[in-house]
């Protein structure tokens, strides 16, 4: 699927003024990662939803590689930090010619990201915003990242969570994936991502499948009833219950109606309940709820 461009770079998929783009949205959104390791991504955008977003000319990813513009012969893009210190740091020369090269491109970068733990957290309103681009450009790291200077030169920078990798390729596959899936054409059912986590501001209800029972576990009779309006209204219940119970910070953020602050006030009743369930959430997660910080936070890269 991919395709080799200039030296150093592979493109997946048509590009975004090919036939295939026109014919599903006017032209597929572009995302450039520039990295160290191309190889590490080029696997994943074989396969699934991205294989198919890209086969189907709704999305186009180029994969280039930073150590083009090391201006040296053994291709080494970092040095010591100033003041001393562990590590290595990627030189801000290599980023600005890496950024120079992107804004040439046909369309030029609407947005250029750094995958930092310093950034903002990734979201999924700033999600959306990335999949109504025409063309987006991450810049991975590795090491002990890029030196400061390369934060002037991005629109901005995006966290995915408060954890540490090695470098920003996993990052950079987590925007990649949760654009693709916003974009028209890329899900089988195209109302799905709509009742996600997130996407309404809450955590998603619970949901069950075959088989009935399983280990004395059964399913909630109201999903057996065939009673659609019943059926939605206790999918909002118990996706209220479960934001309150594990993301609760999230519900001042969220677009609650009046009946949905009666149902909050109805569940903070139910003490027994939400203390069981409390329980069982400490247990799965190995932490307490008052050891987690507010927000998803600011890692995903070193």
């Amino acid at each position: 699927m991919g395709c080799w461009g200039r030296e150093g770079t592979v493109r997946h998929g048509a590009p975004s003024t090919g036939p295939a783009a026109r014919e599903t949205r006017g032209g597929a959104v572009k995302i450039t990662l520039y990295t160290l390791f191309p190889q590490l991504v080029t696997p994943y955008l074989r396969e699934a939803l991205l294989g198919r977003a890209i086969s189907r000319g709704l999305l186009e990813v180029e994969t280039r590689d930073l150590r083009r513009f090391a201006g040296n012969r053994t291709g080494r893009v970092d040095d010591a930090p100033y003041g001393g210190g562990a590590g290595m740091v990627i030189r801000v020369d290599v980023a600005a010619a890496a950024l120079r090269e992107a804004a040439a491109d046909a369309p030029p970068p609407d947005e250029t990201v750094l995958l930092s733990p310093a950034g903002e957290p990734l979201r999924q309103p700033l999600v959306e915003h990335f999949a109504g681009v025409r063309h987006l450009l991450l810049l991975s790291g590795r090491y002990e990242g890029f030196d400061a200077r390369v934060e002037r030169l991005v629109t901005r920078e995006v966290s995915i969570g408060d954890f540490v990798l090695m470098g920003g390729e996993l990052p950079a596959l987590s925007v990649m994936e949760a654009v693709a899936r916003l974009l028209p054409g890329a899900l089988g059912d195209a109302d799905s991502h709509r009742q996600d986590s997130f996407t309404t501001g809450l955590l998603d209800y619970p949901e069950y499948t075959r088989p009935l029972a399983f280990e004395g576990a059964g399913v909630p009779e109201v999903l057996l009833s065939g009673h659609h309006a019943r059926i939605d209204e206790w999918r909002r219940r118990e996706a209220l219950r479960r934001t309150l119970l594990r993301r609760p910070e999230l519900l001042a953020r969220a677009p609650l109606t009046g009946a949905d602050r009666a149902v909050l006030d109805d569940l903070q009743r139910e003490p027994a309940e939400g203390a069981r369930d409390a329980r069982h959430d400490a247990a799965r997660h190995d932490v307490s709820g008052d050891d987690l910080p507010d927000d998803d936070g600011s890692g995903g890269q070193p």
